[in-house]
């Protein structure tokens, strides 16, 4: 009467043992599936987002010209305020893009290296003034600088500065408020500590940064987008994998705690004033693209499939991908590689290689590259 218990239990043992297999097997099958290698878009996505030499020297040149129009307001108008420059933000990290709108910006600091006077706001418009009518766009006296814009070109910021000698840190302009400690050259001086040899870290902000103005309604600024990126960062010979991983790594850090802390002074929260519909656009955008990236990295075979799957968040930029399976088409040119080097290649008549001997033999060939 006893055997049935035992009976029982070792079909639930053999059942159990059965199904682990069956689940070891799915797993090994969905491990050794080819995945579409999308790393070279991406490179290319990134050559897409730079600024060409010519946008560049006459961002340049506007920038000597503004600088120039300024100092000469002040010798005049103001002899005992004497302006120097320093570029800061993304221009000065070398993580500038050129947006959607074939746009892109420069930051350049103004210092005013004395004791405190008029107070920041009228220093602003002094600036402004200085900066009047030279497009035709007004300029702009913005909360925190001074923007003068070139139409369809580009724009270029001026944040404004008290650095008094008692002072540790330069106090920044805020319009209509009081005078506020900020740090730009600490802000760019730790950004290049984080920055690694092989340029990884660059691209993949210029990656979120690209994000960030293809999606735009109010997503997170290209500061916001540094800082996440830098702290977050999961390094990989493949971009399209570091990207997807960083974009993972970001998730799980603003699930936990929601927040974009500046690591430089004033130590601020770039999110402090974000409300509820801001914060749950940003993070939708963000589950769904970490969604897409993953399906694209781990899932998808077919490389055009994939790159419509980064395109759905990076935008145009990103090239479009052949519509075949890359793995296999690389796993077919090292067969063939491998063919020619063995010496045992034949050149069929449609001019494909293989070891059919029924093609016309090929000389034996070294592979002096290594």
């Amino acid at each position: 009467m006893y055997w049935i218990p035992i009976l029982a239990i070792g079909s639930y043992l053999l059942f159990s043992d059965t199904d682990e297999k069956k689940d070891n097997k799915k797993k090994r099958k969905r491990n050794n599936k080819k995945m579409a290698n999308c790393n070279g878009l991406i490179l290319n996505y990134s050559n897409n987002l730079n600024i060409s030499k010519k946008k560049k020297n006459k961002l340049k040149d506007s920038k000597d010209f503004l600088r120039g129009k300024i100092r000469d307001y002040f010798k005049k108008h103001h002899p005992d305020y004497i302006p120097e420059f320093y570029i800061q933000g993304s221009y000065k990290m070398k993580t500038t893009i050129l947006t959607k709108d074939n746009e892109c910006d420069l930051d350049d600091g103004v210092y005013f290296k004395r004791d405190i006077g008029v107070t920041g706001t009228t220093l602003q418009k002094w600036v402004k003034k200085a900066l009047k009518d030279i497009t035709s766009i007004p300029t702009e006296h913005r909360k925190k600088c001074v923007r003068v814009r070139y139409k369809a070109e580009y724009h270029i910021d001026f944040p404004i500065y008290y650095f008094p000698d008692d002072s540790e840190y330069p106090l920044l302009a805020v319009k209509d408020e009081d005078l506020q400690e900020s740090d730009p050259k600490e802000l760019v001086e730790w950004y290049n500590w984080e920055k690694d040899k092989e340029g990884q870290l660059n691209r993949i902000v210029r990656y979120l940064k690209g994000w960030g103005d293809n999606k735009r309604n109010k997503m997170p600024n290209g500061l916001a987008m540094t800082i996440l990126v830098a702290e977050n960062i999961q390094y990989n010979d493949r971009d399209d994998i570091a990207l997807k991983k960083t974009l993972i790594k970001i998730q799980k850090t603003l699930d936990e705690n929601f927040e974009c802390i500046v690591p430089a002074t004033p130590y601020d929260d770039l999110f402090e004033d974000y409300d509820s519909i801001r914060m749950n656009n940003f993070l939708d955008n963000l589950d769904s693209f970490v969604d897409d990236a993953t399906e694209a990295v781990e899932n998808e075979s077919n490389q055009i499939k994939a790159s419509r799957l980064w395109r759905k968040h990076l935008g145009d930029k990103f090239p479009l991908g052949q519509d075949v399976d890359m793995d296999a088409k690389e796993a077919s040119l090292r067969k063939t590689s491998k063919t020619i080097l063995s010496g045992s290649a034949y050149s069929q008549k449609d001019g494909s290689i293989s070891d059919n001997s029924s093609g016309v033999k090929n000389k034996t060939h070294t592979n002096f590259g290594g």
